[in-house]
């Protein structure tokens, strides 16, 4: 794992922790490279320093980078700032692109301790300011697959484009009950549609009353096949990734907005999950079968939650024949919020934005998403679908992939522990803690000027949600065995889930890796036999394979969205914002805007003449001689001063003081903030020759602080906290330029 600033890390086949490559050592290898290291020492704090041995294998993936000339050489500066070295490129290699346009480099010459990498130009991806060109650059930078194959492609233009006789055999026909469809405005493809009627059992005194819900999903393993070009590709997608004004599907049109959308008024085959909820919102019957719907509706959150607000209101009038499900609908979603309170499953107000572009697929604003009572139905409704299909599974024992998420581990716990002392707060965690823990503390402290950093603690502590074959139980929900089930058109363990349910309902079992349908292999002495070991390695493959391409998608998604807002900032240099402390690293804090919802680094240089602190347990920068403290929460003023688009960065200047939401204390302003601030109003050629200058006293201390003596700070140590992403965001203060590298 190449950094930015020159060095590396090598992650363990085995596990253990990351072993440091010095810069010398980088050179000779690229990032993604695969290795034999030995270890040469171990540093003060016990962590080891090797050198490479041996290279075993070179990434074979094109490079994203920018064609520059310089000094009368072709090189390729990447995208990816962790390649560490500039790409040479012969004058006959670099096709038709031309200088300053992005290109996809290919590999000639791997890099050696004496010389730099050498490529030609096998894809010109166009101008840098092109629109779109940042998704371009991202599914490259990541290798999110986005061309399907041939053999795909033919397979999906020969389907059917409606339902035959035949695809309705064997399936229970609910096409006259009237299902409709809930999601967003910008939606294209609709994989799950929800009907709900009050349901009663029993007589007198014994009368069980409730509602019977219906949940139907999009039935994608009908036309998706285990093995056939179509599963191959959406099994190396494994999901769907979002950027604005744009998606990669993990399935291609025909079916992801066609045959398998549940569009209204039309015929879909769907896997229903047929549940009888008591109105105490416990599950207390279920079934899964086959079946065919025809969607009454295409509806709304934004309606429906209007709908549900004023039942004689415009939108109620409007969806007259529907209103009256939509209120049962509304009655069974808040029986099921009950049952989840008195679970303790964790549920954290928190902040959630939308980019909304221009024509050119700039930013046009940054709005908070609000989540209404409509958007809590459907997600109510599809959290306990997915607990029906993960108890299904588990009652009949047939393996599959889990959603899993883990409680905190025993070093987390105790970091929450301290945290809490050392604010003052009462509340305690058990050694074993539960999720009603978590959600107690939340809420004892919800009223706190200081909520939003307890809350943000709380959500560190807990680990991160993956899909694995071993059922753990999903801690945040406090389920005991949950899977997902709701979104087979995105997701491909849904679509496993989905042929898993299937299988069981036939009577049989479905083998992953072959595919086909067949007896559940026999136990020899009550022990596995080799059939089964293998299978479930299948199973555990097929989770890590799903888990590290959602945090791929992720990940791609994050890195269009920082360019895009570094883009939409770089407008705004010099203009003032208020905002809130969102992290705190040792090298600085992040400050999120309030009314852009922007995030951006004050370096701990710009934070005052006098040294800061960091203090780990109580997440806060603590000044030594005036003890001015800036921790998550703490009300700022700040100026934009720099925007490095290439480094997707945004660095902030304190220009006012800032309050400390907890005791009122009151932050000095820092050394560059000193004076009348300089405001939006004065021109823009004003501005630059000024921020120039502030640029090149921001390097210059920058690279000051850097050169303390000490090793580079491992990724996820001293910057695992939320917005802060990797250490390498806030560690260095910009490229050096390519001649000078070389």
């Amino acid at each position: 794992m190449g950094h930015r600033d020159g060095h590396g890390f090598v992650r363990r086949d085995d596990g253990e922790g990351d072993i440091y490559l010095s810069p010398q050592e980088m050179r000779a290898v690229l990032h993604r490279d695969r290795v034999r290291v030995r270890i040469q020492r171990l540093d003060r704090k016990g962590r080891p320093e090797g050198r490479v041995v041996d290279i075993l294998e070179r990434r074979k993936v094109p490079i994203i980078g920018r064609l520059l000339f310089e000094n009368g050489v072709w090189l390729v500066a990447p995208e990816d700032r962790r390649y560490g070295q500039d790409i040479l490129i012969p004058k006959n290699g670099i096709a038709n692109a031309s200088v300053g346009q992005v290109v996809a480099v290919e590999l000639t010459e791997p890099a050696s301790m004496y010389s730099q990498p050498v490529g030609r130009v096998s894809e010109v991806l166009g101008e840098i300011d092109d629109p779109g060109m940042e998704i371009e650059i991202a599914v490259r930078k990541y290798e999110v697959p986005h061309r399907f194959s041939p053999e795909t492609l033919s397979q999906a233009a020969a389907l059917p484009e409606k339902l035959k006789p035949a695809d309705l055999k064997q399936r229970v026909d609910l096409r006259d009950v009237p299902f409709v469809t809930i999601d967003g405005e910008d939606a294209r493809d609709f994989d799950d549609a929800v009907y709900c009627e009050p349901f009663s059992s029993g007589r007198g005194a014994k009368a069980i009353k409730g509602w019977r819900l219906l949940v139907a999903i999009a039935d994608v393993s009908h036309y998706v096949k285990p093995g056939e070009p179509l599963d191959r590709d959406a099994y190396e997608r494994a999901t769907s990734v979002y950027f604005p004004r744009r998606v990669i599907p993990m399935l291609p049109e025909k079916l992801s907005n066609g045959l398998c959308s549940l569009n209204p008024e039309v015929d879909r085959l769907t896997m229903v999950c047929d549940m009888v909820v008591s109105d105490l919102g416990e599950v207390t019957a279920y079934q899964f079968y086959p079946g065919v719907i025809c969607s009454h509706a295409r509806l709304t959150y934004t309606e429906v939650a209007a709908a549900l607000s004023n039942t004689r209101g415009p939108e109620a009038t409007r969806r007259a024949a529907l209103l009256p499900q939509l209120l049962q609908l509304h009655e069974v979603y808040r029986a099921l919020l009950k049952s989840r309170e008195r679970r303790g499953a964790v549920d954290f107000d928190t902040t959630e934005t939308q980019i909304v572009c221009d024509e050119n697929g700039r930013i046009e604003k940054i709005v908070p998403r609000v989540r209404n009572d409509a958007h809590r139905l459907i997600e109510e409704a599809m959290l306990a679908a997915n607990v029906c299909a993960a108890d299904f599974i588990n009652v009949h024992q047939h393996p599959c992939l889990f959603r899993v998420h883990e409680g905190p581990t025993p070093e987390k716990r105790l970091a929450l522990q301290n945290y809490l002392k050392a604010q003052g707060i009462g509340l305690s965690l058990s050694e074993e803690p539960t999720p009603a823990e978590f959600q107690a503390i939340a809420e004892a402290t919800k009223d706190r000027v200081d909520a939003a950093q307890i809350h943000t603690m709380l959500l560190r502590t807990m680990q991160q949600a993956l899909y694995t074959p071993v059922n753990s139980g999903h801690f945040g929900l406090a389920y005991e065995a949950y899977a997902h089930f709701t979104s087979p058109i995105r997701r491909y363990p849904d679509l496993l889930v989905h042929r898993v349910l299937k299988a069981i309902l036939a009577g049989k079992r479905y083998h992953l890796g072959k595919g086909e349908l067949g007896p559940a292999p026999s136990r020899k002495n009550g022990k596995p036999t080799k059939v089964q070991l293998v299978e479930t390695e299948r199973w555990e493959a097929a989770g890590l394979h799903c888990s590290a391409n959602e945090r791929r998608a992720d990940e791609a998604s994050r890195d269009v969205e920082a360019w895009l807002k570094c883009r939409y900032m770089r407008e705004r240099l010099g203009e003032e914002f208020s905002g809130s402390v969102t992290a705190v690293t040792s090298f600085g804090v992040f400050v999120t805007l309030d009314a852009l919802y922007v995030e951006g680094l004050v370096h701990i240089t710009e934070l005052g003449g006098e040294y800061f602190r960091f203090d780990e347990v109580r997440q806060e920068l603590r000044g030594e001689r005036t003890g001015v403290r800036y921790a998550i929460g703490t009300r700022v003023r700040i100026q934009v001063s720099r925007v490095d688009l290439d480094g997707r960065r945004i660095d902030f200047r304190m220009v006012r003081e800032g309050e400390d939401v907890r005791s009122g204390a009151v932050g000095r302003k820092g050394a560059a903030a000193q004076g009348p601030a300089r405001g939006a109003g004065k021109k823009a050629t004003e501005e630059l020759a000024e921020l120039e200058a502030v640029d090149r006293a921001h390097k210059r201390a920058t690279k000051a602080a850097r050169s303390k003596p000490g090793r580079p700070t491992r990724k996820g140590e001293a910057a695992s906290t939320k917005g802060a992403g990797d250490a390498e965001r806030g560690a260095g203060a910009g490229r050096k330029s390519a001649g000078k590298r070389r």
